[in-house]
């Protein structure tokens, strides 16, 4: 039998101290609604403070991308770089006096239908005990990007260069004059490519998967739309037409076409972001980055592609996103996530489940979702409190 040392009860557990986690947190704290962050790093806002590259910005506007209750300096930049969107964190965090505890791996969280209340068991990653923990309500905020995932590329282990995954990425000062793949063609893949070339890597990036390209004055644009409820599939074709009409036929240096649905159908109904050019476009079309083809396997240095074709390469940046496990952990639940831990239930009703269970920043709504979701999930557990 497993003895916990440590007993902690409190009104909300937030398992996640992403924007997500500290959105909700802050929220609550309005409200005067007791909370605590879980949190399996040793800070908050891990993606961004550990494992994001250096030239990395906000892709979407930044009245889009504020969280509850304090908007960006009016004197900050449309798109908030990364140095700058650490700062505002950092500055949400103080205001309303965010403490989450680090270095807490949830391990098991289940309902207790005879106490009402949610058992929560963690392991402390400083003392390796496992703690238990007692709620009334229980809010994931893991996120989308939970855990790097690189697929199992037959002979990855016999390549004598750098491989690893796009969160170990910083920039490219070590691969100037190298011959560098990168796999994966979504917004971090063809930045990490841009960022490569841009410093004198020698640059490819392979390319599977239909994509739509658009700029970010385009997304802005669309959100724009949506926001004055313009109804999404009208949205979608504008936006295909103004990529059209800037980026021509991509299939003649990306090898793959648009996706039969607009850029907004699939980013809700897929989670498929569209690529938003900052520059990477050009480099593909006059040849300074080369654009492959999926690759079969590695022998050594050389990557072998699926046309037959042989590389060699220095170093390989896996782009390939995130697996999430909240079905690891998360037991009982049958009706709010499902086993990729994203909502069951469509936007706007997906955040809240039963028995106090609530998810927040998994809509596929970015950090405008997560703005949406946290302030409904403190609303509602306030109203729930005052009957």
């Amino acid at each position: 039998m497993t003895t916990f040392d440590n007993h902690e009860e409190t009104m909300v557990i937030i398992v996640g101290g992403g924007p997500g986690g500290l959105a909700t947190s802050a929220c609550l704290n309005k409200l005067c609604i007791p909370n605590l962050i879980l949190e399996k790093e040793d800070c908050y806002s891990p993606m961004w403070k550990k494992y994001s590259y250096d030239r990395v910005h906000l892709h979407l506007a930044k009245q889009f991308c504020q969280l509850p209750y304090i908007p960006f300096p009016s004197s900050s930049p449309t798109y908030i770089p990364k140095k700058q969107f650490i700062q505002y964190l950092d500055d949400y965090v103080t205001h309303f006096n965010i403490t989450p505890f680090y270095k807490r791996n949830v391990e098991f969280a289940k309902f207790d239908e005879f106490t009402k209340k949610w058992n929560v068991k963690v392991r402390n990653g400083n003392s390796d005990e496992m703690e238990e923990y007692f709620c009334k309500f229980l809010v994931v905020a893991t996120g989308e990007a939970s855990y790097p995932f690189i697929p199992d590329v037959p002979g990855l282990a016999s390549f004598t260069g750098d491989a690893f995954h796009s969160t170990q990425y910083k920039n490219a000062e070590k691969y100037r004059g190298k011959n560098v793949l990168v796999v994966g063609c979504g917004n971090s893949g063809m930045e990490i490519a841009l960022d490569l070339a841009n410093n004198g890597a020698n640059t490819s990036i392979i390319v599977r998967s239909p994509m739509h390209l658009i700029s970010r004055e385009m997304g802005y644009l669309g959100l724009m739309l949506l926001k004055y409820k313009l109804a999404y599939t009208v949205v979608d074709t504008i936006m295909v037409m103004l990529s059209k009409l800037m980026y021509g036929d991509i299939s003649k240096y990306y090898g793959v076409k648009r996706p039969e649905e607009g850029p907004f159908a699939c980013k809700i109904k897929y989670g498929k972001y569209p690529v938003f050019d900052v520059g990477t476009y050009r480099k593909i079309k006059s040849g300074e980055i080369q654009v492959l083809p999926a690759m079969k396997s590695i022998r050594g240095n050389d990557v072998v592609l699926e046309n037959g074709k042989i590389h060699q390469f220095d170093g390989i940046v896996f782009a390939t996103g995130f697996k999430r496990t909240t079905h690891n952990w998360l037991q009982g639940d049958d009706y709010l996530l499902n086993e990729d831990g994203l909502p069951k239930q469509e936007f706007p009703q997906h955040w809240k489940g039963k028995n106090g269970l609530y998810c927040v920043g998994l809509s596929r709504r970015g950090l405008y979702g997560i703005a949406f979701d946290a302030q409904n999930i403190a609303t509602h557990i306030n109203s729930l409190l005052s009957e």
